[in-house]
């Protein structure tokens, strides 16, 4: 039998008991024994349960049982988390985690101190909740030389742009009704301003590319400021405006790109289509060609089964994982935003009509979309450039300020 401890009882945690206790029986036949959760951590009094008996506020009451072999660490944060993840791992109990902010911080770290004590440091729901990726991606695409990964890694902001585009409604809105059905907390930033895909999309480049890459060197943008004028561009376009994750590898060079903003989508991409909380993760391999994966991204049930399925994995191998792994950098290998090469979708205001605006873009711009829209004011204007790096893209932006247009939407177009 292997029994378990759980760090956490809120929504993942309390879920992975269910999982275990509603599915027990599939779970000793897929694991080869029994999963026994033999202590729960948590700060708060839980009498009602039928397994009050297991709760403790003692990590060392954990720790120091033998017969725990594995922690599930699913408290969330990086402290005190990132200690009791390395203080069990020092003691050879194997940590899962759904943790994604953990993972892109310490990662590199945690591994490291997995491999030296024979253990393992599982993350699977850290990335797209109930989606299976990250083992698909170190052992059934180990063949492939991974070039790109793109993706819609964030529920929330997605079930808003889809709101915005399906019916039209506005932005706080959309906000407000995906925090009235749960989907959205009541301090959204971590969603709405792209840290959590952030943070997911450096756990899948790292993977990827093999060396850590770190939150704060990744370009984010959230989508507070798509306006429902640029989903109609964007439509007019031939596409929509999707959150976007993304890392590439670059050719002949020891550097990737990776960023988080919003983006325009062409309608025939496989990612155009993912709406409401569902996320899309994009693997493009040498061998395999394009890899979608697909699925709710989050939720009690959906997260839990992902931590549930590392658990099962756990109990059922020996010694440590050889494939999970990347190099810790202390170097940023990740090229600045202003250098990486898009076109780009530029919407301005204030010019005299819509011959001058063309005249005055295509000076500034050489070989632009110009875009239209229902209800276009004659003073406003909206085009795609030609691929462009970041910096000069600025540049142009403004010289066309300086010439007295406003600028009221820049959004990059994606090429996945």
């Amino acid at each position: 039998m292997a029994k378990i401890a759980v760090l956490g009882h809120g929504v993942v945690g309390s879920g992975v008991c269910e999982v275990i206790h509603e599915n027990q029986e599939s779970i000793i036949r897929r694991a080869g024994q029994p999963i026994e959760v033999k202590r729960i951590l948590d700060l708060r009094d839980f009498d009602g349960l039928p397994y009050r008996d297991k709760f403790t506020k003692n990590f060392d009451d954990i720790l120091n049982d033998d017969e725990i072999s594995i922690v599930v660490e699913v408290m969330g944060g990086v402290s005190p988390a990132f200690e009791f993840s390395v203080a069990s791992l020092k003691k050879g109990k194997s940590v899962v985690t759904s943790n994604k902010e953990l993972v892109a911080a310490k990662g590199a770290q945690l591994l490291k101190i997995a491999r030296e004590n024979n253990c393992n440091y599982f993350f699977e729901a850290s990335v797209g909740g109930g989606i299976p990726i990250i083992r698909p991606m170190h052992m059934c695409l180990a063949a492939n030389e991974i070039d790109e990964i793109a993706g819609i890694l964030n529920g929330t902001t997605n079930f808003i742009l889809t709101k915005m585009i399906k019916e039209g409604t506005s932005f706080d809105e959309a906000l407000k009704t995906a925090q009235d059905l749960g989907y959205a907390e009541r301090n959204p930033a971590a969603d709405v301003e792209g840290y959590d895909a952030c943070r997911k999309i450096c756990i899948l480049a790292s993977l990827a590319f093999g060396r850590h890459v770190y939150p704060e060197y990744v370009h984010t943008e959230g989508i507070t400021k798509i306006t429902l004028e640029d989903v109609a561009y964007a439509e007019s376009w031939g596409g929509v405006i999707k959150l976007i994750g993304e890392a590439k590898r670059i050719p002949e060079s020891e550097r990737i790109e990776c960023l988080v903003a919003p983006a325009f989508v062409n309608g025939e991409s496989q990612l155009a289509n993912i709406d409401d909380v569902f996320n899309g993760v994009l693997v493009r391999g040498n061998a395999t060609g394009d890899v979608v994966f697909y699925g709710k991204g989050a939720g009690k049930l959906p997260t839990a089964s992902a931590v549930v399925a590392d658990v099962i994995h756990e109990a059922k191998v020996s010694g440590t994982s050889t494939s999970l792994t990347w190099k810790d950098s202390s170097e940023n290998f990740v090229l600045p935003y202003d250098e990486v090469e898009s076109a780009f979708y530029v919407r301005a205001a204030g010019f005299r009509d819509s011959s001058f605006a063309k005249e005055r873009i295509s000076v500034l711009f050489h070989g632009v979309s110009f875009l239209s829209r229902a209800g276009q004011p004659e003073s406003e204007a909206a085009f795609v450039t030609e691929s462009m790096s970041g910096g000069l893209l600025m540049k142009k932006v403004e010289a066309l300020k300086e010439k007295g247009a406003e600028i009221l939407s820049v959004i990059r177009v994606a090429d996945c």
